[in-house]
């Protein structure tokens, strides 16, 4: 696995941008405060932050922007974390409680409406409309997202719609990250593309490797049961590799039309798809992903930090498969 060294150039940066996000509960209720120390202690590499950092120092964004901005992209990934997690009924989360576990759903609801509105507002610390608006846009497309999932996504089979529904779930948050960073540099409307699109590309990576950890995991490292996509009648792309090769599978019909499937049901479309080469497809589009993610990314001045979004990149499509 590759060494998850991307952070090095940033490891200062991200204890302020965690700082900078505790402190958006001055003044208002002593729970509010509570429940972002309770969020940020659940870890997590910070990716969407190091992503943001590196773009932005790469392409000589001024650090105390930086800093606000990344907060804000994390804080906007958060609070969605806290409402995903009381839709899907998730009580762990990176091996510790989610807030829905210890809340009523009132109150979980309500923090993490908190936690939008002050990522909001460090949009705005910045100083860029652009960057406002791209915030506000980026919330549209994730809520759409989960909206659209709720109500149209179950039992489809679809790459088209598989594809939309990463994008607005993950992708679009990544691409914000760099797109903003970009935004806040001065750098062509050309180099700022160029930053979209690779934003773009691991993003799609980034959701495909989680799709794929949904059937290679174990639940106690993934916080949730195995293949839990398919078991609410979510297909993700190794569903639908296998299902492209394999379109006479009952169980897994079975699954999508909403039928009783048991367990052993389930154990039988787990271990068809596992053994059925739709894992190494996934991967290897999510790999073909970051290539041309990493193309783009070539179009730039070596740099420090162009490394490191090289290997964030890399690790991207390394994780624990």
């Amino acid at each position: 696995m590759i060494e998850a060294n991307f952070i090095e150039p940033v490891q200062n940066l991200i204890p302020l941008v965690e700082e900078k996000i505790r402190s958006q509960s001055e003044g208002h209720h002593q729970v509010l405060g509570a429940a972002l120390s309770h969020l940020l202690s659940s870890g997590g590499k910070r990716i969407r932050v190091a992503v943001t950092l590196l773009t932005g120092l790469m392409l000589g964004a001024d650090e105390e922007r930086l800093v606000t901005l990344a907060a804000s992209i994390e804080a906007l990934h958060t609070a969605t974390l806290v409402h995903d997690d009381l839709i899907d009924g998730a009580l762990i989360r990176r091996g510790i409680p989610t807030l829905n576990a210890q809340w009523s759903p009132a109150a979980t609801v309500l923090t993490g409406d908190f936690v939008f509105a002050r990522a909001a507002k460090l949009a705005s610390e910045t100083g860029s409309i652009e960057v406002m608006h791209l915030f506000a846009e980026t919330l549209a497309i994730i809520v759409n997202g989960e909206i659209t999932q709720l109500f149209s996504s179950h039992g489809i089979v679809s790459r088209e719609n598989y594809y939309q529904r990463i994008y607005a779930k993950t992708a679009s948050l990544f691409e914000t990250a760099t797109t903003t960073a970009a935004l806040l540099s001065p750098v062509s409307a050309d180099v700022v593309g160029n930053l979209k699109r690779f934003g773009y590309e691991i993003g799609v990576a980034f959701q495909i490797v989680d799709d794929i950890l949904d059937f290679t995991g174990e639940q106690a490292t993934v916080g949730k049961p195995v293949a839990n996509d398919l078991r609410n009648g979510i297909v993700t792309l190794p569903a639908l590799y296998y299902m492209e090769s394999n379109p006479q599978d009952k169980d897994i019909h079975t699954i999508l039309n909403s039928n009783f499937c048991d367990e052993a049901c389930l154990e039988r479309v787990l271990n068809s798809i596992r053994s059925s080469g739709a894992i190494q497809h996934s991967l290897r589009e999510a790999k073909e992903g970051v290539d041309r993610g990493l193309a783009t990314l070539a179009r730039l001045p070596e740099s420090r930090e162009r490394q490191a979004l090289t290997s964030l990149a890399k690790y991207i499509v390394s994780r624990d498969i």
